[in-house]
């Protein structure tokens, strides 16, 4: 730190930096973030000022410089605070340290593909036992949207351990973990022998289930084939190919239903849009799944055809040879994928008196995932 002080009659510190930058705070900002024991609890890194006890519109009343690496503000009930240097320059408000805190926290970076995907793929007992590989893994997966792991036992409960590598799985209604296969009386088209068209599991839940695990444990020698699409990468497409049919597809609240018995019995509804975007008009979560969309359709009739000529469109692009991606799992392979970003689906394949084909299925929240790739990140990164 080379100098600092109050601006805006007493509403903003500015601080100046040994390399001739500078940074500007909201005094209210400071105050909220006080880091002494009175007003933070250090050992939970958590907030003890109450909301109520802030005076927005405070101003310090004195700011100096502690020594290089802190300043000091006094406020004008001769409160004081103290921030390091490090702190506050990781919470400059500037568009570039914003950007770079937004990369730190949430890894955004996104690489979109198509039919060219090159499928990346890792031994499963190294993500399990070696925290560098693991980190590989989630880092891929965030960035990717699907990573293949391989050589995992033949048989159930490897996912488990995959759900304890991270932390824990994500139980649903079908259970903690579940089992794709061909059963009599099927309570979901996933557990038949038809093909699957392109689908993210669960959009009935209102917070579906960010990631999504599938272990290989018998393949049927004919069919079974599974394919996958980039979402993102084909909302993108849709985007500049029909704008309108994006707006449709990203403001039509669409109906889902599942209801039958499981893990345990069950009626579940909810509304979602088939494209969420954010503030910016960007793609952060698709909800398709054809099998699942309700009867029940909560819009006016005059809006239903071009609704689905827009999903159509949509669909169409899916499909197309030039976005989605074909590979046949084998016995003792994990994939694992953004069920928010990745479309899945599955070639049919021939019914026969005994299972010919057996997977077991799985799910995590994307907040389990994205801890566990933090605290590796310290750990391999050796950072604070």
């Amino acid at each position: 730190l080379r100098k600092v002080e109050a601006l805006d009659a007493g509403h903003f510190v500015r601080v100046e930096w040994e390399d001739g930058s500078e940074s500007r705070y909201p005094c209210v900002w400071l105050r909220d973030n006080c880091q002494c024991p009175d007003c933070f609890l250090r050992s939970a890194k958590a907030r003890k000022l109450l909301f109520e006890d802030l005076d927005v519109n405070i101003v310090a009343k004195e700011v100096a410089l502690a020594d290089r690496e802190k300043i000091s503000i006094t406020w004008p009930d001769e409160h004081m605070s103290e921030y390091e240097a490090e702190w506050l320059k990781k919470r400059c408000f500037s568009e570039k340290a914003r950007a770079e805190m937004r990369e730190d926290l949430f890894l955004p970076e996104c690489q979109h593909w198509g039919s060219d995907l090159q499928l990346p793929q890792m031994p499963f007992e190294e993500i399990i036992y070696n925290d560098e590989s693991a980190y590989k893994w989630l880092c891929t997966l965030k960035k990717v949207g699907i990573v293949l792991l391989t050589g995992a036992a033949t048989q159930q409960g490897e996912l488990v351990k995959l759900g304890h590598r991270i932390g824990f799985l994500r139980l649903t209604f079908y259970g903690p973990t579940w089992q794709v296969q061909d059963k009599a009386g099927a309570n979901n088209v996933a557990y038949t022998t038809g093909k699957l068209c392109f689908h993210t599991d669960y959009p009935v839940l209102q917070h579906p289930p960010g990631v999504q695990f599938l272990h290989c444990i018998k393949q049927t020698d004919a069919g079974g084939e599974s394919e996958v699409v980039d979402g993102f990468h084909v909302s993108n497409k849709l985007k500049k190919q029909n704008p309108e049919a994006f707006q449709i597809l990203s403001s039509t609240a669409v109906d889902y239903t599942d209801v039958g018995v499981d893990y345990c019995d069950f009626a579940v509804q909810c509304k979602q849009r088939i494209i969420d975007v954010d503030s910016r008009g960007q793609a952060v979560r698709i909800n398709y799944n054809n099998a699942t969309r309700d009867t029940v359709f909560d819009i006016p009739a005059e809006k239903v055809r071009p609704f689905y000529a827009a999903l159509k469109e949509f669909n169409d692009l899916l499909n197309s040879t030039e976005h989605k991606f074909t590979y046949k799992l084998k016995p003792g392979d994990i994939v694992t994928f953004d069920n928010w970003r990745v479309l899945h689906g599955r070639h049919s394949y021939p019914s026969g008196s005994t299972v010919t084909r057996h997977l077991e299925g799985a799910y995590a929240d994307w907040d389990v995932v994205m801890s566990r790739l933090r605290l590796l990140r310290k750990k391999v990164l050796n950072r604070d």
